[in-house]
C-alpha cells in the first residue's frame, strides 16, 4: 500500500472557504478518479513561523503503478482547481510513503 501525502498550509484569510471546498468537493473529487481507497484529513499541531493553518491529507492506493496513474491522468486538472481559486493563499508539498507494516 501506498500513502500520497500532500501537506497544505493555507492561510487563516480563506481558511473557512479553503476547509469546505476540501470536504466537500476536492477530497471526494480525489476519491472519484478510482486511483485511492480512502482519505483521511489531519490538523498539523505544530504552529509554522509563516503563519497559516497546516493540514496533511493522506490518500492510500494500491501500489505505484496507480499512484503513477494518477499523476499522468488526473493530478494536472485536480490541482489546477485548487491553484485558479486558492491562488497564492496556501503552500503545498508531496511525498509518498509506502506502508511497511500497521498494527492495531
Amino acid at each position: 500500500m501506498i500513502i500520497y501525502n500532500v501537506t497544505i498550509n493555507i492561510e487563516e484569510s480563506v481558511h473557512n472557504e479553503w476547509m469546505d471546498w476540501m470536504k466537500n468537493e476536492h477530497i471526494p473529487d480525489m476519491l472519484a478518479t478510482g486511483k485511492f481507497s480512502s482519505a483521511k484529513m489531519c490538523k498539523v499541531l505544530v504552529e509554522e513561523e509563516m503563519g497559516g493553518i497546516t493540514y496533511s491529507v493522506q490518500y492510500t492506493t494500491q501500489n505505484k503503478k496507480i499512484l503513477q496513474a494518477y499523476y499522468d491522468e488526473d493530478a494536472p486538472r485536480l490541482r489546477e482547481e485548487g491553484m485558479k481559486r486558492f491562488a497564492g493563499k496556501f503552500v503545498a508539498f508531496r511525498t509518498e510513503l509506502e506502508i511497511i507494516s500497521e498494527h492495531k
